[in-house]
């Protein structure tokens, strides 16, 4: 019997290429600038993207006896803590501020960025599975990371609010000042930093899985060198600009000034912040487009 081989050189003229090029519905493509973000897919995508902002808004505190709850029992928690421990016993200054709102407004700010930095930086190894299944934008992942943290920092801003109502009806001295226009600038800035962070952490981990625990460290630490436990008037001077290098801390200062009147606005760290949060976020979207292409083969 004869056997039919099939052609193997078949060519197609790039013409014809060119004309059924518009019949498809998604074109996916590897070749694309290392700054390319996909606006018009994260577009298509924004049904799974709010899908994904539920899934981290309520499956997490799903099965839990107290529920949402936790948005609010935490940072009243760890504001307890801070004001038994760093107030009473270290008396470390609050700049004549009450204790738990002063912490409440460093807490409120840090645990927004924290969580976009953390969970974002398990971008890839998180959802593995997912990524090996089916084709979607992979910065919708860390986009609703972002977002879902939004809605809790939402939450407990809102909580923080109501402090300053009651500190404010006691007679505190406390006051709202025009730098709390700035507040939408600081929330994007914050929002930046925590994503280009956790993109580079989460694209470097595909490789170096250390980087997981050195990840909670690291926070910590970022956290004591962040004006959260103490005010920057009680740093010496000559060391300021060592707790200005660090972008979170204009970012506190700038939101704590706003809302309780403490503080100070300065406009050239606040600069500085957002600058340093743009290019961090430049960083982390080219190394995130890179590894997005071959990370399968190392997660």
């Amino acid at each position: 019997m004869a056997s039919i081989n099939p052609p193997t050189n078949i060519v197609i003229p790039e013409s014809d290429l060119r004309e059924n090029k518009s019949d498809w519905d998604l074109v996916i493509n590897a070749q694309h600038n290392l700054l390319h973000i996909p606006f018009s897919e994260i577009w298509r995508y924004r049904d799974l993207l709010l899908l994904l902002v539920r899934r981290d808004f309520v499956a997490i505190y799903k099965q839990t006896i107290l529920g949402p709850l936790w948005f609010l029992i935490q940072p009243i928690l760890t504001a307890v803590v801070f004001t038994i421990i760093f107030g009473n016993i270290a008396k470390i200054s609050t700049d004549g501020l009450p204790h738990i709102l002063f912490y409440m407004s460093g807490i409120t700010c840090w645990n927004y960025f924290a969580e976009c930095l953390t969970k974002t930086s398990e971008t890839f190894t998180a959802n593995a599975s997912i990524f090996g299944k089916v084709y979607f934008p992979r910065i919708i992942m860390p986009l609703s990371i972002v977002v879902s943290g939004l809605l809790k920092f939402a939450i407990q801003f809102l909580l923080f609010g109501c402090f300053i109502v009651w500190f404010f009806a006691t007679g505190a001295s406390i006051h709202l000042t025009p730098a709390i226009f700035l507040f939408p600038l600081l929330v994007l800035i914050m929002g930046m930093l925590g994503l280009g962070l956790g993109m580079i952490i989460s694209s470097l981990t595909t490789k170096y899985r250390d980087l997981r625990f050195l990840l909670q460290f690291g926070i910590q630490l970022m956290m004591y060198a962040t004006p959260i436990i103490y005010p920057v008037s009680s740093v010496p001077e000559k060391y300021h600009w060592l707790i200005f290098s660090n972008p979170m801390t204009a970012i506190v200062e700038t939101f704590r000034y706003g809302f309780l009147g403490s503080g100070a606005l300065n406009i050239t760290t606040l600069i500085y912040s957002g600058v340093v949060s743009i290019f961090i976020l430049a960083i982390g979207a080219i190394i995130f487009n890179r590894i997005e292409k071959t990370f399968m083969d190392t997660v």
